[in-house]
């Protein structure tokens, strides 16, 4: 049997958490009212505390450290990249005999 990863939108997550948060219910009770895993409302509670808006940036979306991260590692390949060819052309002209 396979099984598929089920995929909350973070409207849903957001929702989730207050509907527990407002209600004197405890998590499993919540989880199983909503058919989701169990621990999956304080995982998300977690997350929402750490993170705030930036909690659930969702599908092939980062946290705003992560982009600049992933930017900056793209810029410091270039950038050796760069200073690599210019080594090895500056080797190539200071040697005359080749």
């Amino acid at each position: 049997m396979i099984r598929t990863k089920r995929t909350y939108l973070p409207e849903f997550k957001q929702e989730a958490v207050a509907l527990w948060q407002m209600t004197d219910k405890t998590a499993t009770a919540v989880e199983q009212e909503l058919g989701i895993t169990p621990g999956l409302l304080t995982k998300w509670k977690k997350n929402l505390q750490e993170n705030g808006q930036h909690a659930f940036p969702g599908r092939g979306r980062q946290m705003p450290e992560q982009e600049e991260m992933q930017r900056l590692k793209k810029e410091n390949k270039i950038l050796r990249q760069e200073r690599d060819i210019l080594k090895k052309a500056v080797a190539i002209f200071s040697n005359p005999n080749q």
